[in-house]
């Protein structure tokens, strides 16, 4: 073997290990469920996750303890099946919000009752988001159709600016604010209160993906081939866009953190990444644990957030939570 075909094995060699990715193991692990899950979401304050699960119903764990608080269930006492896709926690941990593809509830967190279910006939509900105190509830529908909907009051009002199915809904703390994306390629900032666009946002693929800081600072939107981007909720401009060498990367969760600086996201094959909100650039990457029985070995991360002492924290359909250092 001469001397290229050594540099050029080497090279190979180290072209396959960078594009192989991280092997990573967690700070912490905690099991979340047995089975499969569907969706998670972790609470703004990191002391709460909801889990809906294939086989438990919807479980709500105090991640401070590592106790079960509440079992939820859709169906009527004593039916084992769960279809809920969708969980939503508000941000000061008042309320959550379960949905299936037909109908969503609303469950208080500090008796863990539920407060309404409602039944969607139009069309297949496909995202969802509540507010602070359970004020309104933002339902994505099928049909390009986006509800806001105040259980108290009985106020609704329906977004028509889109004009294809809705993938992706996430509402601002005070309920006031909507990001909602769809396969029209464009993700709108709306005001709930009158229904006027306040930002478009516009990709060159379906819109798959968005998220709103909870400060009020930035979006996020992402499409389904290679477009992901931060913007700034005040002028509507562009803040970065995520830098990545993948064709395609899929968006499965997002969330910014409370200083602004960093971004994190889950993917549907493992990856967990965090971002430099302002220069898009990427900082870290790790990858979950893979769920038992899978071939080939893949997780969806369905819910992530930060938690002190420089951690991120995964929810994924392994069924675990998972804590990770950075940087």
């Amino acid at each position: 073997m001469n001397s290229k075909t050594v540099i050029l094995v080497a090279f190979f060699l180290q072209f396959l290990i960078a594009c192989s990715g991280p092997a990573s193991k967690p700070e912490k692990t905690v099991r979340q469920a047995q089975e499969g899950v569907y969706q998670a979401d972790i609470s703004a304050d990191q002391t709460m996750s909801v889990v809906s699960t294939s086989q438990e119903g919807i479980l709500v764990w105090d991640l401070s303890t590592g106790q079960q608080k509440y079992k939820w269930s859709h169906e009527e006492e004593g039916d084992n099946s769960n279809t809920v896709g969708l969980v939503h926690i508000a941000a000061d941990n008042s309320y959550v919000v379960t949905a299936d593809r037909e109908a969503f509830a609303l469950w208080n967190l500090t008796t863990g009752e539920p407060e309404g279910f409602w039944r969607i006939d139009e069309a297949s509900v496909r995202d969802i988001a509540v507010s602070n105190y359970g004020r309104g509830i933002l339902v994505g529908r099928g049909n390009g159709k986006v509800m806001f909907f105040e259980p108290n009051t009985g106020r609704r009002l329906e977004f028509l600016g889109h004009q294809e199915k809705i993938n992706s809904v996430d509402l601002s703390p005070n309920g006031f604010y909507a990001l909602t994306g769809g396969n029209d390629y464009i993700a709108y900032l709306w005001d709930t209160r009158s229904g006027q666009v306040i930002h478009r946002f516009t990709h060159s693929s379906r819109v798959t993906k968005v998220a709103l800081d909870d400060q009020g600072r930035y979006a996020f939107t992402a499409d389904s081939k290679r477009d992901a981007r931060v913007w700034d909720l005040t002028s509507g401009e562009e803040v970065s866009a995520l830098s990545f060498i993948q064709r395609q990367k899929i968006f499965s969760s997002a969330t910014f953190s409370e200083d602004g600086k960093y971004l994190v996201t889950g993917s549907p094959g493992r990856a967990l990444n965090l971002w430099d909100v302002v220069t898009g650039n990427e900082v870290k990457e790790w990858r979950v644990t893979p769920k038992e029985g899978t071939q080939p070995q893949s997780a969806i991360v369905y819910a992530v957030s930060f938690v002190a002492s420089n951690q991120v924290l995964s929810i994924s359909s392994s069924g675990l939570a998972e804590y990770w250092q950075y940087p």
